[in-house]
């Protein structure tokens, strides 16, 4: 099973344009949970599932108007693509991927 968590940057392709927004995902008590950090506001995901290669999840937004959100995506090692929608929008396209790890510094002896 892959893993899902680390920061994601996600791209959207939604009718009003293109937004992007991070995702930060982590397991608690063997339980997946996160946060989405865009359009200046932060919010908590709910109902996150990894099932396989495919990650969904809910959210709820304020800006630029609000809306319930719901995502699902495929991952592919550190990258997703998908969709999210919002009630009967049409859907919006996202891309992502995962934001690296920046290897230690070299220490000198």
């Amino acid at each position: 099973m892959q893993s899902a968590e680390g920061a994601w940057d996600l791209t959207m392709s939604t009718p009003i344009g293109r937004m992007k927004a991070v995702i930060e995902l982590r397991r608690r008590d063997g339980v997946l949970t996160g946060t989405a950090h865009g359009t200046g506001e932060e919010v908590h995901l709910t109902e996150v599932v990894l099932d396989g290669d495919r990650l969904t999840w809910k959210q709820t937004i304020t800006r630029p108007m609000r809306l319930n959100l719901a995502f699902d995506v495929t991952l592919d090692g550190d990258t997703l693509t998908g969709t999210s929608r919002a009630g009967r929008l049409p859907s919006s396209r996202i891309t992502g991927e995962r934001r690296g790890v920046r290897p230690e510094p070299a220490t000198w002896a």
